[in-house]
């Protein structure tokens, strides 16, 4: 019997798949999950679905070496491991994404660096990694982080940072809140596309670490994110009330 504490997650967990698929994060590909609040050693995840139509009962339990706890004959991602080696790696991450937005591409396969530009993407962190998947495990793969080795070394170059590319794939971010997932990864692609547009104009203009650090600050915070959070629910059909705690979800 699940907890009002993991319902919720789960709840909310459904809602963050919408609204990473409606704004663009996402695509047919790509996931988020959620440690489960009732035990750190096991993660919420959908089975493998398109996120734009992850329901409730489509989530699923996992410890963290990415096993099922109860399958029942359902299809899992095959990249889940980048979740289960990210939340070994680090008990302060409480949720996990796994990007592809098209606008972090172009940025994983050139010497051009992803850094804060927009006072919304402060939360991305002075500086994103990226991940070659070339560098450990050579040229003959398909790519995919597909067992808990290769997870484990995506999350030795995440390290201690909020989000890390990954080479002609996409990103993984990894942050303490399921909401502040959700706004880093939409920051995360916002900025990349803005840096693009800026890089055509003439030289970058960066924040500084400081003001990255103030931003962090704010953007954190439970006001902001539940701001955020309430715009981008109802965006796909959610209506949310805000409360200290957490935000109640109806609808």
């Amino acid at each position: 019997m699940r907890s009002d504490k993991a319902k919720a997650a789960i709840r909310d967990l459904m809602i963050a798949n919408r609204i990473l698929g409606a704004e663009g994060v996402v695509d047919a590909y790509g996931h988020i999950s959620v440690r489960n609040p009732d035990n750190p050693e096991r993660y919420f995840l959908s089975q493998s679905r398109s996120p734009e139509l992850v329901s409730e009962d489509d989530v699923m339990e996992y410890d963290l070496d990415s096993n099922p706890i109860d399958q029942q004959g359902r299809p899992m991602y095959s990249e889940r491991p980048i979740h289960g080696a990210l939340y070994q790696a680090r008990p302060d991450v409480m949720s996990v994404c796994h990007s592809h937005a098209y606008a972090l591409v172009p940025f994983t396969v050139t010497d051009t660096p992803i850094k804060p530009i927009w006072t919304m993407s402060g939360a991305i962190g002075a500086e994103v990694p990226i991940w070659d998947i070339r560098e450990e495990f050579g040229t003959k793969t398909n790519m995919l982080v597909t067992d808990n080795k290769k997870g484990h070394s995506l999350a030795r170059k995440l390290g201690s940072r909020t989000c890390c590319m990954m080479r002609g794939h996409g990103a993984a971010i990894a942050t303490k809140d399921l909401r502040l997932t959700v706004l880093v990864s939409v920051s995360l692609m916002l900025n990349a596309t803005m840096l693009m547009q800026a890089m055509s104009i003439g030289k970058v203009n960066f924040l500084t670490d400081d003001e990255v650090l103030g931003l962090t600050d704010i953007l954190t915070g439970d006001r902001t994110l539940g701001r955020a959070w309430q715009y981008w629910a109802r965006r796909v059909g959610f209506d949310v009330d805000y409360n200290p705690d957490r935000l109640s979800i109806e609808g």
